[in-house]
This record gives structure tokens, sequence and C-alpha cells, in this order.
């Protein structure tokens, strides 16, 4: 098999293909939202075009690569994903989370699984195989949705936090399905212990290198910021690897490390968190190209995968997947019309994608007649569940708050070697400092407000300025006074009820 088949044209062509794709990938984040549409359909497009049904500029049918590139690139969505996670919207809805990740999986699989072995005539471990594949929601395609989207955090935080953690779920079905078509006599049950190590071992692994990149992350004395953002990645590539090594699930190390590093006090966090959401869109654009080559639409596009895959779609959108959110969520305290939402959000693609291109180089039978259907099916799934969240948010008034995201900007000079942080705070209509001046307001002695940034104007602050909500200040403050000034700034009003915190640190 070949990799990639470059057909008489020079490497600098490649080069401005790669620069042209990439500035692609970025025009497509930009307007899919207005258009409708999720980004990755752009970005798998794009591939199909490219490739040899398409334009036939670049050849590629190498599944084994493709599963290694779409590997790594998963390894920084889940990162970036559980970097930005907040861990007290996450906690809350843990056990509903771990339960579609788990048990929702495997009602998922089991009824798309059985639906194929009907549609496809093939045996009925051939068929659960291909409802193991689809059986999960992919992180990158939910992540990047849920960006382009606005929801409440409850709903958002559960559909983030269980395609985060229900991989290993997917990739343990799919790999066992394929031990047992191929050694009929292994025996089943000797798999499940193997599935709880899996899972625990990931955890802990994730929880223990997550805290040790944290303290290594602070105490380190880089000679230059640039370098934080690397070495904070090179741990996600290692939890995954050390994972691995030892038979657990590196993706679910990986968000759990990840949840870790976000949540703690980090020096250089801005630049950290800028690198990873630029390193995770730039994986994303690479992986659904790739897919993209992957697939050959002369096969995709046939009656036969049409038909099939719409029926399968269905299935899994209309009946597998309501049927495993309900069942797993029961008495969790979720409305129906949450419910619902969640049966309707969970979203396919680039891990079934991915776990689709294991039978295939597993030499199965069936391999590439199910990798195109399930390819049929993450596109069916995106283009029509992907592109009507937002309207299914609004029906069943599930929308939530704008994303305030200040839209100018303030050049910061790293101040890691002077123990000091620039912060970022928004100021809530509930909080107690609202109306008050400056000069009234308890401030550490090592803050100073540097600016306020209020309606897109720049304030110079002095003694007698007024907090306003909707304000940003923009605070310089020694590492060791950051809590104190915490507590300062989101200190509620005698009133207030509580809401989600905005306390954003930049450095």
């Amino acid at each position: 098999m070949q990799i990639l088949f470059m057909q008489a044209f020079g490497i600098d062509t490649y080069v401005f293909l790669a620069g042209l794709l990439l500035i692609s990938g970025v025009i497509a984040a930009k307007f899919s939202n207005r258009i409708g549409l999720p980004s990755l359909v752009f970005f798998i497009l794009v591939g199909m075009v490219l490739g040899n049904d398409g334009l036939g500029i670049i050849y590629f049918d190498n599944a084994e690569a493709a599963r290694m590139i779409g590997i790594f690139a998963l390894i920084i969505i889940l990162f970036e994903g559980g970097m930005q996670a907040k861990w007290g919207t996450i906690r809350s809805v843990a056990l509903p989370s771990i339960s579609l990740a788990t048990a929702g999986v495997f009602i998922t699989s089991a009824v798309v699984g059985y639906a194929a072995h009907l549609v496809f005539g093939v045996t009925i471990l051939e068929g659960m195989l291909f409802g193991a594949i689809v059986g999960s929601t992919d992180a990158a395609a939910v992540f990047a949705t849920l960006k382009e989207r606005s929801v409440k955090a409850k709903m958002g935080a559960t559909l983030e936090a269980e395609s985060g953690t229900n991989d290993p779920m997917a990739v343990f079905l799919t790999v066992s399905f394929i031990e047992l078509i191929q050694t009929p006599e292994a025996d089943a049950v000797q798999l499940i212990p193997s599935f709880f190590w899996q899972m625990g071992i990931a955890v802990a692994a994730g929880l223990a290198i997550g805290k040790l990149a944290s303290i290594f992350i602070n105490r380190i004395n880089l000679d230059s910021g640039g370098l934080y953002p690397i070495f904070t990645v090179s741990f996600a590539l290692l939890t995954y690897a050390s994972a691995e090594f030892v038979g657990a699930s590196g993706f679910l190390a990986v968000y759990v490390s990840a949840l870790v590093i976000g949540n703690s006090e980090l020096t250089y966090r801005y630049s950290i968190f800028q690198f990873n959401e630029g390193f995770a869109w730039m994986a994303q654009i690479i992986m659904f190209v790739i897919l993209g080559l992957l697939v050959f639409p002369a096969q995709l596009f046939t009656a036969n995968i049409i038909w099939n895959g719409l029926l399968l779609s269905t299935i899994l959108i209309f009946i597998a997947r309501p049927a495993a959110v309900f069942l797993t969520t029961a008495f969790m305290g979720y409305q129906l019309k949450e419910k619902l939402f969640i049966s309707w959000s969970g979203l396919r693609g680039a891990v079934p994608i991915i776990l689709a291109t294991f039978p295939v180089v597993a030499d199965l039978e069936n391999a590439q007649l199910f990798f195109n259907v399930v390819f049929f099916v993450v596109l069916t799934s995106a283009l029509v569940q992907g592109s009507s969240i937002s309207w299914v948010a609004r029906k069943l008034d599930l929308t939530g708050p704008i994303k305030d995201i200040p839209h100018h900007s303030i050049e910061l000079i790293s101040l890691g070697k002077a123990n000091a942080e620039m912060v970022q705070f928004k100021v809530d209509e509930d909080l107690e400092i609202v109306g008050r001046k400056l000069h009234e307001i308890n401030f550490p002695d090592k803050a100073n407000i540097s600016a306020i940034v209020r309606d897109e104007t720049l304030i110079t602050p002095y003694g007698e300025t007024e907090i306003q909500a909707g304000d940003f200040l923009y605070i310089l403050v020694a590492s060791k006074e950051e809590p104190a000034l915490k507590k300062v700034l989101e200190k509620k009003k005698p009133s207030a009820k509580p809401v989600q915190k905005k306390y954003t640190p930049k450095k």
C-alpha cells in the first residue's frame, strides 16, 4: 500500500497545498457556524476532493498510517478539551457521564450491532463489531461543535465529559470482537477483567502524571516562555504512552491528566492554553483531511452503502442512542427535554472512522464494507445532528448565554521569573465589587489594577474609578497573593445567588 503518491509535482507544490489546506481549515472553522454545518464536514470534504476519486492530487490508502495520525491527533484534542474543562462543572455531571460512557456505549453498540447483523446478513459477532465501532460519541466532533454553539453549561459538560471518557469502552469492544472473530475458541468472559484494568489504571495514571506535570510546570525555570506550552504537551504524549505500556486506556489517561493540569494554578497559563487551542485545531484539520483522503467516494456513494448507511444511521440516531441515554440517566435528575437533547447530540466523528481501520488492518472479511458504511454514518451524523444542535437547543429551551469573549487584546510580558501574574477577570452583576470605587476595595498589597476595558474602551484606572458590571479587569499580582485576590474579586453580594465563576488568570 502507498502512503502518499505525488503525481509529477515538486515539493514546493505540496508545501503550497499544505498551507492552502490549513488556510482553508481556518476559514471553514470561522464560517461553519454561520453556514450551520460542523467544521469537520468541510475538513473531510477537502480530503475527499483532493483524493484519488476527486482531483487525484493525493493518493492515500494506508489504513495503518491513518490510524497512527488519528491517534496522535486525538491525544492533542482530548488534552486540550480536558484542559479547558472546569472541574466543578465536570464533577456535577460525573456519574451520568460515566454511565453514558460505559453502559451507554454498550447499549448503543448492542442495538446497532444486532441491526447490522440483520441488514448485512453477517454473523452476530461481525454485526456487534460494527456496533462497537459506531457505539461511542466522538471527542473531536463534540468539542468542536459545542465550541461553535451556545448550550447550557450542564448539557455541554455532560456531553464533553461523556465523549472524553467513552473511548475506552469503544476500543475495548472493538478489539474484543476482532479477537473473538479471529479466535472463535476465545472466552469472552475472560476479557471483562481487562476492561476494568484499562479503566482503573488509566484514571490512576492520569491523576498521577497530571499532578506531577503541574508541579514540574510551575517549578521548572525555562529560559523562554514559549517552551512552557511544548513542555506541557509533552506530558500528554507521555501519559498516553505510559498508560498503553501497561495495557490501560491511553485516551482516558490523557483526558484525566488534562483535567488535573487545567484545573491547577499554572505559570504561563495563558500561553499554554493558547498554544493548546491552536495545536488542537491544527490536529483536527489534519486528522479529518487524512480521513477524507482515506475514503474512495466511488466506493462510498453506491446504492448499497447509501441505503444501508441511512437505515443504520436512522436506527443509531432515533433508537439506539435515545435508548442508551434514557436507560443510563434514569433517576439522575435529568428532565425529559435534557435527555432528548443529549440523545440528539451524540455526534459521531473521527473515533468511529479510526476504529473502522482496525478490521482493515486485521484483514477481516467484511472490513472494507464496514469502513465505508461507518464513514457514511459519520457524515450523516455530522450533517443531520451537528447542523441542528443549536435549533434543537432553542426548541427545548436549553440554550446557554453567549460566551463573553473580549474582542480587545492586551499583549502581556512574560512575568514567570518575577513571580507575578497578569489576571483577567470579568465582573458579573452579582459581585460585591460592582458599584464600588477602587480605593474602597481591600485589594492585596501586591495587586495593582493595570487596566479596565469597558464596552471595548480602555480605561486608565485610578482611586475614584467605579467598577461596573461587564468590566474586564486586568490586574498585576504577585503569584503568592493570587488566592487572596480571588476571594476579594469573587465575593458575592449578600442577596446574590451563586453562579458559575468567571475567574480567568492570564499569564
